[in-house]
């Protein structure tokens, strides 16, 4: 093993367990509530209100949301990780200290971001489960399922990071998550298929991200999507390119490095 690759395996080993030991040693406040949040939907969406929508898209209501709220907790939690760890290192005035040793900004970038992805498979793992005590899932395609997933926690992990660089202080990483994200996600399909609206919102939501990452994760789980697949995982991948180099050039010119 070469001497410059060693220190960084070694530092990308340090950062993922750290981000995992961090989350996991205070799994009262990063996993138990969103599971909690996420049961009270199943109860109130999928049983109570279900029962008056009947069908949708040829499944139980409660079948066609679990997919959504899968995702909804998936997007939340990676982003949320990364964020909240990345501006804490900054705002302790760690991470200058990890950007002056001789350590690849890659490096850092791939430890703070696979911290994030595991949050969020993680918790969705746990919302899976219990989505079982309320319905029966039978995934449909489960190669796409695991690429969706995965694809989705590693976009919402970078901008994360995107949101902790330029954040100045505690307020700033709590106002994409609030006016941004969380209506992202609310109009992205998760309760509702876009075909109940009219034709002109239809095409309005196709401009959501999120509505293409719930849709093609309901098709992996139940075979059924508003929009196409293909166009869905090639937005997907080419978002994960341009988020990764972007947060890479920031990493690398030291930008919005200090609180």
């Amino acid at each position: 093993m070469s001497s410059e690759l060693q220190p960084n395996i070694v530092a990308l080993q340090t950062i993922v367990y750290r981000e995992v030991k961090r989350f996991t040693r205070i799994w009262p406040q990063t996993l138990l509530p969103p599971a909690i949040t996420m049961v009270l939907y199943f109860v109130i969406f999928g049983n109570l209100i279900g029962r008056q929508i009947g069908d949708m898209g040829g499944f139980t209501y409660m079948e066609y949301i679990v997919p959504g709220l899968i995702m909804m907790s998936v997007i939340t939690n990676s982003y949320g990780n990364v964020v909240s760890s990345f501006f804490g290192s900054k705002f302790q005035r760690s991470i200058e200290e990890l950007m002056v040793s001789p350590v690849s900004p890659h490096t850092i970038l791939i430890g703070y971001t696979l911290g994030g992805v595991l949050r969020g498979l993680m918790v969705g793992v746990i919302v899976t489960l219990l989505s079982l005590f309320f319905t029966h899932l039978q995934v449909h395609h489960l190669g796409l399922t695991i690429l969706v997933v995965v694809l989705t926690a590693t976009i919402f992990s970078l901008l994360g990071f995107i949101n902790a660089v330029f954040a100045r202080n505690f307020d700033d990483i709590s106002i994409i998550p609030t006016f941004v994200l969380t209506p992202l996600t609310y109009l992205g399909g998760v309760f509702y298929s876009i075909t109940l609206l009219p034709p002109f919102w239809q095409t309005v939501s196709l401009a959501n991200p999120v509505l293409h990452m719930v849709n093609a994760f309901r098709y992996g789980i139940l075979g059924v999507s508003d929009i196409k697949i293909s166009v869905a995982i090639t937005f997907m991948l080419v978002a994960t390119v341009v988020l990764y180099i972007g947060c890479a050039r920031l990493l690398v010119s030291g930008r919005g490095m200090r609180t």
